[in-house]
């Protein structure tokens, strides 16, 4: 594989991006092109000892997109921000993927407008993975997208699942619909016309709605959602690891000697459970329904964080799974509906 990287963007930029490059390339087969300011991509890049000899290259670009820039204005007018420049290098063949921790919206205004959405999709989803006992759920749409239309949601639900099966490698994902209430009526509009459209399906495994509690349980693998729930979802969970965390550690240093000697035995287990609770585990989220392979990084991402992105673009161009979801587009009756067609 071979990534173009966003060097400029997100919190820790150009330092920890570049250095997250240096040990990807270390770990996994890839090539990666740092893309934005050269000068500054060099600082980090040559206290590497050797650092030409590794599968690293430079594409220079004067210019960034901000986070509190308007994402479709700043795409149009900074064409040759590292964002841009990175994503039309995916556009022309000459990179696999894209990844990026800057602006999200950035991110995928610049997918939408040059690698353009696979026919048939009305919207790109960011897929989330989050932490279940056996493993991962995914939580879809985690904030690319507010106010989706019910055929917007199905087709998360399709790409979710292609990715869990072509990348995660769980056959037959169990796909639920995030609700109120398990109860097929249950719900506002949007949900229940959701519901009654996935019940009919005949390419996923849907598995009935998915209540809030649900979601870390490992009762489903894909959870579907709007973008505007599933970032709240999302930034709640981030929150609640943190301060459960916060109040363990706070609990051990007060408990006295008996409690410390305790936290001792518990010790591996805690580092483990930190280990599948920490976001930067799991690096970045794919960009699904776009016409290439972009993944999306979180804004505070260190060295740690874009060399784990780097892994899941890996997997991701790995498993094909652009393919996977136009034949499955193809499957669907529901998509050739006229009605549907038109409000797309």
């Amino acid at each position: 594989m071979k990534l173009a990287l966003d060097a400029m963007g997100g919190d820790n930029a150009p330092s920890e991006i570049v250095k997250g490059a240096i040990d990807a390339v270390k770990k996994y087969p890839c090539e990666i092109v740092l893309v934005g300011d050269k000068n500054k991509i060099l600082e980090t890049l040559s206290d590497e000892p050797n650092f030409e000899s590794l599968p690293i290259t430079i594409k220079h670009t004067d210019e960034v997109i901000g986070m509190d820039e308007h994402p479709a204005d700043a795409v149009r007018n900074k064409k040759n921000s590292s964002i841009v420049v990175a994503t039309q290098l995916v556009k022309d063949g000459e990179c696999d993927a894209v990844l990026s921790a800057g602006s999200t919206g950035a991110a995928v205004t610049a997918a939408q407008l040059i690698l353009k959405r696979i026919h048939g999709i009305g919207r790109p989803t960011i897929a989330t993975p989050i932490p279940t006992p056996d493993g991962v759920a995914l939580l879809l749409d985690s904030g690319a997208n507010v106010d989706s239309k019910p055929e917007h949601l199905v087709q998360s639900g399709i790409m979710g699942a292609l990715y869990v099966e072509h990348v995660l490698g769980k056959a037959n994902p169990r796909v639920g619909l995030l609700n109120i209430g398990e109860e097929e009526t249950k719900g506002n509009e949007q949900a229940k016309e959701t519901y009654q459209i996935f019940k009919n399906m005949t390419t996923i495994n849907f598995a009935g709605n998915a209540e809030g509690r649900d979601i870390p349980t490992g009762k489903f693998d894909v959870i579907v959602c709007d973008g505007f729930v599933g970032n709240v979802v999302l930034k709640f969970a981030e929150g609640l690891a943190h301060t459960i965390f916060k109040l363990i550690k706070e609990g051990i240093e007060e408990g006295g000697v008996p409690v410390k000697l305790a936290a001792l035995l518990l010790a591996p287990t805690l580092k483990e459970l930190a280990k599948k609770l920490d976001a930067s585990e799991y690096g970045g989220a794919p960009l699904l329904g776009v016409n290439g392979y972009c993944i999306i990084s979180h804004g505070s991402s260190d060295a740690k964080s874009i060399c784990n992105a780097i892994r899941v673009a890996n997997e991701y161009v790995g498993g094909n799974v652009l393919e996977h979801i136009k034949n499955a587009l193809e499957k669907e009756d529901f998509f050739k509906d006229s009605n549907l067609a038109k409000r797309d």
